[in-house]
């Protein structure tokens, strides 16, 4: 009989799978260490994968 196996995860097409990227600062802290940010992909939120290759629209809708 023929196994089946798992569809592969589908990569965030904005990040390719890299979601967090840290950019150093350039400032030195006092441990003697560079300063460092942690950068988020914002299509896929940090998870390096997406359902969709495209973001769902947002709908907005009026209160009466």
């Amino acid at each position: 009989m023929a196994q089946h196996s798992p569809a592969p995860p589908r990569l965030c097409p904005d990040c390719n799978g890299f979601p967090v990227v840290a950019i150093g600062t350039g400032t030195l802290l006092d441990n003697g260490t560079r300063g460092t940010l942690l950068v988020a992909c914002h299509l896929c939120r940090g998870t390096g994968s997406t359902r969709t290759a495209t973001p769902a629209p947002i709908v907005q809708r009026e209160h009466a």
